[in-house]
């Protein structure tokens, strides 16, 4: 049962930040375009490692996460 409810939670999670990018597409167009971004454009190469962009969903998963434990209890 568990299961279902993350299911559950995760595809509101998911149909929210859907609809968030539809209808606001300038809202999340800081991601992946911060300092500790690394970009690399030559001729014929380009190389995109989101380093920053990266720890920051990390950090914020982790809290909202953190978050949901709390108010399960």
């Amino acid at each position: 049962m568990e299961v279902g409810k993350v299911l559950v939670y995760t595809g509101l999670f998911l149909l929210l930040l859907g609809a968030l990018l539809l209808y606001f597409p300038k809202l999340f167009a800081w991601f992946g375009h911060l300092p500790g971004d690394i970009r690399i454009e030559r001729e014929g190469l380009r190389v995109y490692i989101p380093l920053a962009s990266s720890l920051l969903l990390s950090l914020l998963l982790s809290l909202l996460l953190h978050l949901m434990g709390l108010l399960r209890r």
